[in-house]
């Protein structure tokens, strides 16, 4: 019996070991080779970083092309060229990547609920989307902590994480554990590249801002003492910080939460001091750029829009050409805002600064003069972005308006911009009551004349900024409201002796909202003048657009006589040409034409690197509303700063030495301490929350 068992045993020994022969001629699957020398070239430490199990996983992903060459998070270019040879691939050095946190509200989020579940932040998400009133900030539970495997995270005192940069290794575990999307990879391009979006920690003078400026940012690094972080800040936005802490209205203040308590904080000021700080101390930050593309891009106009939308493609890696047709970059900066406002040193410096990034320059030459759009294309540029301004000037429509000594507003701002002596006479009367009118009577002032405004609304409707209103007033200016030109008065040789004006009331409020001027009949008076400058408004030249073999542009213009392109990536009918500022909006903001020149540069960026534009589907396009509440409360008063001015007033209006100052920096300390740091909801309170919440309790009980 047991000899019997043996021998059946051994038979189908034999048998399976007969079959298992055969099945491994049939079945034999060879393992290719290169996976082991790939997992050889990994670093072995089976982290699980890269998303798959351990460094034979990682090793069979890239043999299988379900993975590159860089699929190792923790091993580097090094790692990635050893890879890249193995597979007989081309590495390509990638900018580093690093976890970011946009939430800035941690303990300051006031709680809906008690909470006491799972300590895991993607359980708490899942009753009523969490604990905290904000719906879009970090929980706080850590749950990006416990899934990081490099140790890279750990939660601050805030209840915020905190990243550590040489410790992240970028593997985006944290980003996918995150149910709040407040955590996400990002590279210096993708930061420049980055759109605003309603979910984004969005405090309401970033929402604002045309630039997209993280105000907030620049503010608390400046307030640390860290000039060079804030500087740094601002750059990712706008290269021209030196002009805007000068010249720009501060839309931001508008919406500052701290208006609500005794007044905004002096957002622009703060801009203005380390923007100095960095000039005085003629630093020049170093602007890292991408690496280079060998992308060609033809940037049609040196002003705002198109020194902004050069800087930007410049540090992606692209290489653009700015055309302008004056003698120097800067466009009306250089050529309209005035020495007072802006001196041109300041201006010269910041525009080298951009120009030094690696930017080609040809001045002194007008597109459909000197090029036409053909000519781009045929000297290899990829691209092309019209950014010449709105330099054409408005006109009266009334008689004799084109007599010597009528003169428009830009015409003259440019004529004195060039160092010219316009000989304007002694009596001036300005036309108009926007900045344009208004520096044009500053100017006239500082030539020794006597300046009247004649504006057909009141001073409440004037369009200009009031702080220039005021100083117009301050130095000397007279206003006549409520008139408006009727007829240019000449004398037998032509030259302007006076000007008609009638007297009007406000009557509706027009398309704009202000009320619509209507004449009083026989209240013509005519007042003598040497010059009258007319500033009503500017628009784009578009003569450019048609040359002198074709009567058909290619591009699309609107009803105001603006180029037509697409609001969210400023591409026109034609793909390869993009517009922006004023050619684009018609006469806008300084920051507004530099908000486009990025807009425009990261439309062009997409356009040549992978054909289409994404826009996000739910970009910030407008104000939030449930982030604009008035009750701001628990914060204390605290004054806003005064701006100081250089020159007295009885001295600055015999000459165009800078008017305004800078803080000093124990000023600067001051005043960046009365930012609240907003968030969507959150912001600084000086009595702390939770009496605030238990207040409010009792208030309900009783």
């Amino acid at each position: 019996m047991i000899t019997s068992s043996v021998l059946v045993l051994i038979g189908l020994g034999l048998l399976a070991s007969t079959i298992l022969a055969v099945a491994s001629k049939v079945l034999y699957v060879k393992e290719d080779p290169r996976i082991a020398k790939v997992e050889d070239a990994l670093p072995g430490a089976n982290c699980g970083g890269c998303g798959y199990a351990g460094c034979a996983g990682a090793a069979q992903a890239v043999v299988e092309g379900k993975s590159g060459a860089n699929v190792c998070v923790i091993g580097g270019t090094e790692t990635a060229k050893k890879v890249a040879e193995i597979m007989g691939l081309e590495v390509l050095e990638m900018e580093p990547e690093l976890a970011f946190r946009d939430c800035t509200g941690g303990e300051r989020a006031e709680p809906l609920y008690h909470y006491e579940g799972a300590g895991d932040c993607r359980a708490q998400a899942l009753l009523h989307g969490g604990q905290k009133t904000c719906p879009e900030g970090c929980l706080g539970l850590g749950t990006c902590v416990a899934v990081c495997p490099f140790d890279a995270i750990h939660m601050g005192p805030e209840g915020l994480p905190i990243v550590d940069p040489l410790a992240c290794r970028a593997c985006r575990k944290c980003v996918e554990a995150c149910p709040r999307d407040v955590l996400s990879i990002v590279s210096m391009s993708e930061k420049l590249l980055h759109m605003e979006e309603v979910n984004d920690c969005l405090a309401p003078c970033r929402q604002r801002c045309p630039g997209q400026i993280n105000i907030p940012k620049y503010i608390e690094l400046a307030g640390e003492g860290d000039y060079a972080g804030a500087v740094n800040t601002i750059r990712e936005r706008n290269p021209l910080l030196l002009v805007c802490g000068r010249v720009c209205p501060r839309p931001c203040e508008e919406v500052c939460r701290r208006g609500h308590v005794e007044a905004p904080v002096g957002i622009n000021m703060i801009k203005r001091f380390v923007a100095d700080w960095e000039m005085k101390n003629n630093m020049r930050l170093p602007i890292p750029c991408a690496n280079d593309t060998g992308h060609k891009i033809a940037v049609v106009g040196g002003g705002p829009a198109g020194l902004s939308c050069a800087y930007f493609l410049r540090r992606l890696g692209h290489n653009p050409t700015i055309f302008e047709a004056m003698p120097k970059l800067g466009g009306q900066l250089r050529y309209g805002i005035p020495e007072y406002r802006l001196p041109k040193k300041d201006l010269d410096w910041e525009i080298q600064g951009i120009i030094d990034l690696g930017i080609e320059v040809r001045t002194e030459v007008k597109l459909g003069i000197d090029f036409d759009m053909d000519q781009l294309q045929q000297e290899g540029f990829e691209a092309c972005f019209l950014g010449m301004g709105a330099w054409a000037s408005g006109v009266m429509r009334i008689e004799n308006e084109d007599a010597h000594g009528v003169v428009a507003g830009t015409e003259f701002l440019t004529a004195v911009g060039l160092n010219e002596d316009p000989d304007i006479g002694k009596k001036v009367i300005v036309v108009g009551g926007g900045n344009t009118a208004i520096d044009a009577a500053r100017t006239s002032v500082r030539l020794g004349c006597d300046v009247t405004i004649l504006y057909r609304r009141t001073r409440n409707e004037m369009p200009a900024n009031p702080e220039e209103i005021e100083g117009a007033a301050e130095e000397g200016v007279k206003f006549e409201f409520l008139s408006s030109p009727t007829k240019v008065i000449v004398d037998d040789e032509g030259c302007v002796t006076h000007l008609e004006c009638v007297k009007m009331e406000l009557g509706e409020p027009d398309a704009s909202g202000r009320r619509r001027p209507v004449p009083i009949e026989g209240s013509e008076q005519p007042y003598p003048v040497d010059t009258i400058i007319t500033a009503i408004g500017q628009k784009p030249d578009l003569s450019c657009f048609y040359s002198q073999d074709a009567d058909q542009c290619p591009l699309d213009f609107t009803k105001w006589k603006t180029v037509a392109a697409s609001p969210d990536t400023l591409q026109t009918i034609v793909p390869h040409v993009f517009a922006g500022g004023d050619i684009y909006t018609g006469p806008d903001l300084v920051i507004s034409a530099v908000g486009a020149g990025r807009r425009a540069a990261r439309s062009i960026h997409y356009k040549l690197t992978r054909e289409d534009i994404p826009v996000p589907r739910n970009a910030a396009r407008e104000l939030i509303p449930y982030t604009l509440f008035t009750d701001v409360d628990g914060v204390k008063h605290k004054e806003r700063s005064k701006m100081p001015h250089l020159v007295t007033d009885n001295v600055r209006v015999s000459t165009f030495k800078e008017v305004e100052g800078a803080l000093t920096e124990e000023e600067l300390k001051y005043e960046t301490s009365r930012c609240l740091r907003c968030g969507l909801i959150c912001y600084d309170r000086d009595i702390p929350l939770e009496d605030i919440v238990t207040a409010r309790a009792g208030e309900k009980v009783e």
